[in-house]
């Protein structure tokens, strides 16, 4: 692809519709890196937008507002950048809709043909239960002894008992990572739940801080930590989320599980 990405550059905003503001990334690259190769991926997974200044004009000039759900997969080909995403989003202000039947139908249908995958859209009204925060589930290990802090994350931090499998979901909200184009801080929960040997708490808060000045998009960080966590535990099953606080109206929180599945619906209260 020859187009620029609007990552990291001042960008004119558009009032009308344009498919052509979302830019697409293909994930082959970042997962080249993790040594994934052609072929059928190692987990199944969606990556979970929510939009929050959705709006559209109905015939006759009245604005529309919605929070919206995007899901995209995993298995797609590529994946789209998030101030494209914004920029897209942000066009339909100024576009006139016959209903939300027919935004939601165009946002999937554009961003299915930018992703390569099939997308699915959840418009919903502002008040909608579905939307609202909740804590984060499973225990929290951010009080867990720390050692010095890594300059890198490796899954050499990482550490198991030798003991009985447990099932357990934990989390912490020290996730941080860098935007690999302008290296600006992106903040996170982290939620890994799993059936196998017992991961050291401490051990596993030491990895997850070393992503502190490790720059590489939401998705392909969730995808780093899903890989070393299974490479270290050879668990019986595994899912780890990432959910990632919001920027420019929007959130992302990238699931990556052993098991074939819907991503769990829900946000966190800080996003």
């Amino acid at each position: 692809m020859n187009r620029e990405s609007p990552l990291g550059r001042r960008v004119a905003g558009s009032t009308r519709y344009d498919p052509g503001l979302l830019f697409p990334i293909e994930r082959s690259e970042g997962r080249a890196r993790l040594g994934l190769g052609e072929g059928s991926l190692p987990f199944a997974g969606t990556d979970v937008w929510h939009a929050y200044e959705l709006s559209w004009l109905e015939a006759g000039g009245r604005p529309r507002v919605a929070v919206g759900r995007i899901e995209v997969p995993a298995a797609s080909p590529r994946m789209v950048e998030s101030k494209s995403l914004k920029l897209y989003l942000n066009a339909l202000n100024g576009s006139t809709f016959d209903d939300a039947a027919a935004v939601r139908d165009t946002i999937a249908r554009d961003l299915g043909e930018a992703t390569g995958g099939t997308v699915s859209v959840t418009l919903a009204g502002l008040e909608d239960p579905a939307f609202h925060g909740i804590a984060a589930p499973g225990a929290c290990i951010d009080e867990a002894p720390l050692a010095g802090p890594a300059a890198a994350p490796d899954r050499e931090l990482l550490r198991a008992d030798a003991g009985e499998p447990v099932e357990e979901t934990l989390h912490s909200h020290l996730l941080r990572s860098l935007c690999p184009v302008t290296a600006q801080p992106d903040w996170a929960t982290v939620v890994i739940s799993y059936r196998g040997p017992r991961l050291d708490r401490g051990a596993l808060l030491a990895y997850l801080v070393a992503f502190r000045e490790h720059q590489d998009f939401h998705e392909q960080c969730v995808e780093r930590i899903f890989l070393d966590l299974a490479a270290v535990l050879s668990p019986q099953t595994l899912a780890v989320q990432a959910l990632y606080t919001r920027r420019g109206g929007l959130d992302i929180s990238p699931w990556r599980s052993s098991t074939p599945g819907r991503a769990p619906q829900y946000r966190l209260h800080r996003q």
